[in-house]
């Protein structure tokens, strides 16, 4: 059994605000993890999932009574986004009896998709996200299987690559042609599917709008508008150009990455190692999963860039926090790393902070003055020390 790191925030939380909602994408643990901790609950507890119909049929008809005779017990609801007026109903039986560890809430869709609904609950409420498997809660002996498969727990599972590929059928089917459109995405099937295999193909690059909307024959407000509600919905992640010296001409473009590995590889219809390996974007997707383990656990006072110029500089990642960037990374799939020109003049362009050069496997060695070599495994503590990660 894998134990997962966000069971002892979920714990907590629970025993001290009266909402908990774990938030993240569908299928990526959240049902089996409650269930899992629903013995150590403060309460005794009631499980309620809204994609059976007589646990939805419970809450609809008249919400309020049904949930008032659970008072003492924590609720436990799952796929909550399905219903989105019981946030107000909720509201008004926390406010009558406001105790910790009334509800857990369960939602496959973020806090800007239930933005309206969420609202009803400031101040009452505590939100975690739950991320797909990662590289801490498993062995550092699974890195390559992890990167090729990926963190939703039945594909990092699967026995062969047959199961894999069809297990990702069902779940792009799913989310594209039910999913999304419960969450108000109006949008054809087919143009979805299209735009989530050539994001695939520009995954670790800057986000092009007007040349996605010209393949696609769609408007740029339009293809725009798709990506956010597939960042809100936990698929991909944009990420952000670091700007400071107005002197240099900087990238303005976001980056695009797929949050899970399996899944952008299996849009690149990569399904076992030695293809992985020998594919050329085998660099861009080592990028993503790195970024995946790096920005999961970062603390709030951390915020996560790259760099680019239009000169060349770049750097995969910078952390920045109030008093600015704090450390540099850059990802390179290779035994044997070596920076680029490039490298070395975004690092003087920042301030010249720390820098990690991350790799697969291998020694994590001190290379230069402020620079190291780091296995991805050893990523974690030496991120501690830099005060960037949830203790």
């Amino acid at each position: 059994m894998i134990i997962r790191e966000i069971e002892s925030a979920i714990l907590a939380n629970n025993a001290q605000f009266p909402i908990t909602v774990l938030l993240g994408a569908r299928q990526v643990g959240k049902t089996t993890l409650v269930k899992t901790i629903r013995e150590r609950l403060q309460h005794p507890s009631i499980y309620l999932d809204l994609e059976i119909p007589s646990d939805l049929q419970k809450l609809s008809t008249d919400s309020f009574l049904y949930l008032k005779q659970q008072e003492e017990k924590t609720v436990i609801i799952d796929e909550v986004q399905r219903l989105p007026e019981l946030f107000p109903v909720i509201r008004a039986l926390v406010d009558q009896n406001r105790i910790a560890g009334r509800f857990i809430l369960l939602g496959s869709a973020g806090k800007e998709i239930l933005k309206n609904a969420s609202e009803s609950l400031a101040g009452r409420v505590n939100y975690l996200e739950m991320q797909p498997l990662l590289l801490s809660e498993l062995q550092p002996h699974q890195l390559m299987k992890h990167l090729l498969k990926g963190g939703f727990p039945e594909a990092f599972l699967s026995d062969d690559a047959n199961h894999m590929k069809l297990w990702f059928d069902g779940f792009t089917s799913s989310y594209i042609e039910r999913d999304l459109p419960m969450l108000g995405l109006n949008a054809n099937p087919m143009i979805i599917r299209r735009l989530l295999l050539m994001l695939a193909s520009i995954s670790g690059g800057l986000i092009n709008y007007s040349m996605l909307a010209g393949s696609l024959g769609i408007s740029q407000p339009t293809v725009k508008h798709y990506v956010d509600f597939l960042e809100h919905a936990y698929i991909v992640r944009r990420l952000a150009p670091y700007h400071i010296n107005l002197v240099k001409r900087l990238t303005k473009s976001h980056k695009i990455y797929f949050r899970d590995s399996g899944l952008l590889h299996y849009l690149l219809n990569i399904f076992d190692e030695e293809a992985m390996l020998s594919n050329p974007h085998l660099g861009n997707s080592f990028e993503g999963y790195v970024l995946q383990q790096i920005i999961s656990h970062l603390n709030y006072q951390t915020v996560p860039y790259f760099y680019r110029t239009h000169n060349g500089a770049e750097l995969d990642l910078l952390l920045v926090q109030a008093s600015g960037v704090k450390l540099a990374i850059e990802v390179k799939f290779s035994s044997a790393p070596t920076l680029s020109k490039g490298n070395r003049s975004a690092i003087t362009d920042v301030g010249t902070p720390d820098l990690l050069v991350v790799i697969p496997s291998g020694e994590t060695y001190q290379s230069a003055k402020k620079e190291w070599v780091v296995t991805v495994a050893d990523l974690l503590p030496i991120l501690a020390k830099y005060q960037m990660v949830n203790s």
